[in-house]
């Protein structure tokens, strides 16, 4: 599309390049802001300044922070001989909605991919290796994709020798759905997570 101004069009490719911003969703996102105060565009690129600049990793379990450790891992409530490995920041923050978890966490940042060359080296599974003194369970509450279990199983064999209990999350059927619509792995995950009642 032709725009009359060049600013318009490089802000739409720019928010078009955002996760699962289409171009529509770009534009309308442009002339929102276009018909904000000028007061509301300057905190907006301020804000968006400050985050980049300001948040960082935490050098113990690589969820985003402002502060080092993070505001889990400095805790003195947190159980910290249960690690919970998660993929990505967005994973603990679903957990600690739940308030159901205690314990630390590990974000690995992506999963091990061979067909798109992500190895080992490629997300922090070394760093989890190093940071086990006292553990005594580590949780793999990874995505249930082919990624996410080929990790599940990686960590698991490298774990075996330290004879750390580990554990994954149950997987199953969502509340709400049927489970005629369901595959076969998501009705066998949910049998082998069964529970008592």
């Amino acid at each position: 599309m032709l725009y009359t101004s060049e600013s318009i069009e490089r802000i739409v490719d720019l928010f078009s390049t955002l996760p699962t911003i289409g171009r529509k969703t770009a534009q309308r996102l442009t002339f929102h802001l276009l018909r904000q105060s000028t007061e509301f565009v300057d905190s907006f690129a301020y804000a968006l300044v400050e985050l980049k600049k300001n948040v960082k990793y935490c050098s113990s379990c690589f969820n985003y922070t402002e502060t080092d450790p993070c505001p889990i891992c400095s805790s003195t409530k947190r159980n910290k001989t249960i690690i919970c490995v998660v993929e990505e920041p967005n994973d603990v923050f679903a957990i600690e909605k739940t308030s159901e978890f205690h314990g630390l966490y590990h974000v690995l940042h992506g999963v091990l991919n061979p067909l798109e060359g992500i190895t080992q080296n490629d997300i922090k599974i070394r760093e989890l290796l190093q940071r086990l003194e006292d553990v005594e369970e580590i949780i793999l509450a990874l995505n249930p994709s082919v990624e996410g279990e080929v990790t599940t199983q990686f960590i698991a064999k490298s774990l075996k020798p330290l004879e750390i209990k580990t554990t994954r999350i149950a997987r199953g059927i969502p509340i709400g759905s049927d489970l005629e619509f369901a595959d076969e792995a998501t009705i066998s995950r949910a049998i082998e997570g069964r529970s008592v009642v």
